[in-house]
């Protein structure tokens, strides 16, 4: 209990200096919101090759940019340890009564929380734009927690790695490094059939 307690804490923390540079809320809404309006009309007709299980690129890509959007938030999540350790806030927080754990597990948390409301706006603008889920809330509710998970098993990772390097300009390199050759070999701007082997 005092683990989720401390890690609640610290969240807490995290939220407010977010908070306190308010473009980095707005970068982030944007930023899936180009990606979903401009590739879903720039691969509008992509569709018409079959395998994607809709005739409508947007409702392929949406989900597809929810996950997508947790993976890229959380391979910067490190970002903010690196930050912590440069000032010497890890520090301090070591010599506090603070869980060891809650001062790792807070930045992964607060990481999937926002991915997860992020994964809700994403979901309202796709349905604005004539998206359609088929298995209707629970599907939504899927969508999102999956979002949640992929974000905190990376953010996990980023983490990590922060820890290891503690230098921004590594782990700038690694995210880009990971992320964008997973992005295109994954499944989420081209249905697998449509794929190379």
């Amino acid at each position: 209990m005092t683990v989720a307690r401390h890690t609640w804490y610290m969240v807490v923390r995290q939220v407010r200096n977010l908070l306190r540079e308010p473009i980095w809320i707005v970068m982030m809404i944007i930023q899936p919101m180009v990606w979903l309006i401009l590739y879903g009309q720039l691969f509008k007709n992509v569709t018409r090759l079959g395998g994607f299980g809709t005739g409508s690129y947007i409702t392929f890509l949406a989900p597809a940019i929810v996950v997508m959007n947790g993976f890229f938030g959380a391979t910067w999540s490190g970002m903010s340890m690196i930050n912590d350790l440069e000032h010497k806030v890890v520090e301090r927080f070591l010599a506090t009564p603070a869980s060891r754990l809650s001062i790792v597990l807070s930045p992964i948390v607060r990481s999937a929380l926002t991915a997860g409301i992020q994964a809700i706006i994403i979901l309202l603008v796709s349905f604005a734009l004539g998206v359609s889920i088929h298995t209707g809330v629970i599907g939504c509710v899927i969508i999102i927690v999956a979002g949640m998970l992929v974000n905190s098993a990376f953010a996990g990772i980023s983490q990590a790695i922060a820890l290891l390097t503690r230098r921004e300009a590594t782990m700038i390199a690694v995210a880009n490094f990971i992320g964008l050759p997973l992005l295109f070999l994954s499944t989420t701007m081209m249905a697998r059939s449509n794929m190379p082997h």
